[in-house]
């Protein structure tokens, strides 16, 4: 009897049958203890302040700017890459293709969408990169999972247009993040909408584990505790924060703003983040994906973070000049919030030990912090930030790069090269003639 048909006959569910599949005591070879290389694509909007963000120089000697403190626990662990700048030009607003095209590396579509004074624009033409290793992934049946990738979003609003996607299955295929922590829980584990309380999920977890626990190791029945209290931990902080919560409206207009009844939810924003990073971290001991995208609002994002005291949107605030004290130094706020949700995602999975025994999830994952802009008010496209952090890459971490000005593409080239799947061109060709950027690999 096999593994699959061995928690068949036990009548296990799918979620639990997952994570135990992944198990070394049920493997049917040495594939579930083999390394496990994740990337997790986080994206906040509207730029960031480069005088705040970029360390002064490059190298391992390299000093952490006050945007990127809280980071700085993984300063061993992490790389700045600098130079990095998004060349698609064509239809669609510097947003627009901000965002767009910023996975994909390819122009997009003509289309209805209006941004600002440019020309109107529709999806991207191509494939985005995390969804690219996701199907390599899943063409293996030695690294394939049950979703091969998820997409979690954090006030993303519920329309689609342009600005609000950044993962795309292919040419003019844009693929909607789940924003609610409930649907995303749903989608892990089940028929949670049907359920008067969620705890029964939780029950049946813990039956499917208790009728194998006696064919496991004691390290692996220590692995299936350790995931039950992330679940339980998640179920508990969703029923308190979010019972009351509304969802996102859809707005039909072109130009993205919060439509009024996201006031709620906008207070909710922290605990959203935190509930999704929860859920994400789940999901990856569990071994349910290896690949996921974690979008915090959307481009032209307008969240008004008033646990910080700030009551402007923060896109309207990205458009104000450098000479505006005020908004300057609100902004820096802003995105040390950021880089602050950033380090929470990179100490959870610090402290959580990888399944396969291979160290902690953050020694097998590398979390890649992005966004649409350079800076705000410039709507440059140039020195687009990138952040990365944990070993699921095996780039050369604990040190700042500075690539001059090189286009996108050839860093989206690296990341396919560190997960060992290396192209010659991703997304326009034009922009790969020099291929994966040098030094990175270790």
């Amino acid at each position: 009897m096999n593994r699959r048909e061995f928690l068949a006959q036990l009548g296990v569910s799918s979620a639990a049958a997952s994570l135990l599949m992944g198990l070394p005591s049920l493997s049917s070879g040495a594939d579930a203890s083999a390394r496990r290389k994740r990337l997790v694509f986080v994206f906040s909007p509207n730029g960031v302040i480069p005088k705040h963000f970029w360390p002064d120089s490059a190298g391992k000697d390299y000093d952490l700017k006050r945007i990127l403190a809280p980071l700085g626990e993984f300063k061993d662990q992490m790389l700045t890459v600098k130079g990095i700048c998004n060349r698609i030009q064509g239809d669609g607003d510097g947003h627009m293709r901000g965002i767009g095209c910023l996975l994909t590396g390819i122009e997009l579509f003509p289309g209805d969408i209006q941004g600002g004074s440019d020309t109107p624009a529709g999806w991207s033409m191509g494939i985005s990169v995390d969804q690219h290793i996701k199907n390599r992934l899943q063409a293996d049946a030695a690294t394939r999972t049950r979703f091969g990738s998820l997409e979690f979003g954090v006030m993303v609003p519920d329309r689609a247009d342009t600005w609000t996607r950044m993962s795309y299955a292919g040419p003019n295929q844009p693929v909607a993040p789940i924003s609610d922590p409930y649907q995303m829980f749903d989608k892990l584990y089940g028929q949670t909408k049907n359920r008067q309380m969620l705890a029964s999920v939780l029950d049946d977890l813990a039956g499917d584990f208790k009728r194998v626990g006696k064919a496991l190791s004691s390290e692996d029945r220590h692995l299936l505790d350790l995931h039950l209290d992330l679940v339980r931990s998640v179920e508990k902080d969703l029923k308190t924060e979010f019972a009351a919560a509304t969802k996102n409206d859809s707005a039909g207009h072109a130009v993205p703003k919060l439509p009024p009844n996201i006031e709620e939810q906008n207070d909710n924003m922290p605990q959203i983040t935190q509930m999704q990073t929860e859920l994400l971290v789940n999901s990856f001991v569990a071994d349910f994906a290896r690949v996921a995208s974690f979008q915090i609002t959307n481009s032209v994002g307008q969240p008004r973070m008033k646990w910080l005291d700030i009551n402007e949107g923060h896109h309207g605030l990205s458009h104000e000049p450098d000479s505006n004290e005020e908004a300057y130094e609100k902004l820096i706020r802003i995105n040390t919030w950021y880089a602050e949700q950033v380090a929470y995602m990179a100490k959870r999975m610090k402290e959580t030990p990888d399944p396969s025994g291979h160290g902690s999830l953050l020694d097998n994952t590398t979390i890649i912090w992005t966004n649409e802009l350079g800076k705000g008010n410039s709507h440059t496209r140039n020195d687009i930030p990138f952040v990365m952090v944990g070993g699921g890459l095996d780039f050369q971490f604990g040190q700042a790069y500075d690539f001059g000005k090189v286009a996108h593409n050839r860093l989206l080239l690296s990341l396919l090269e560190g997960m060992g799947m290396p192209e010659e061109t991703f997304g326009n060709p034009d922009f790969c003639g020099e291929g994966a950027l040098s030094g990175l690999m270790a």
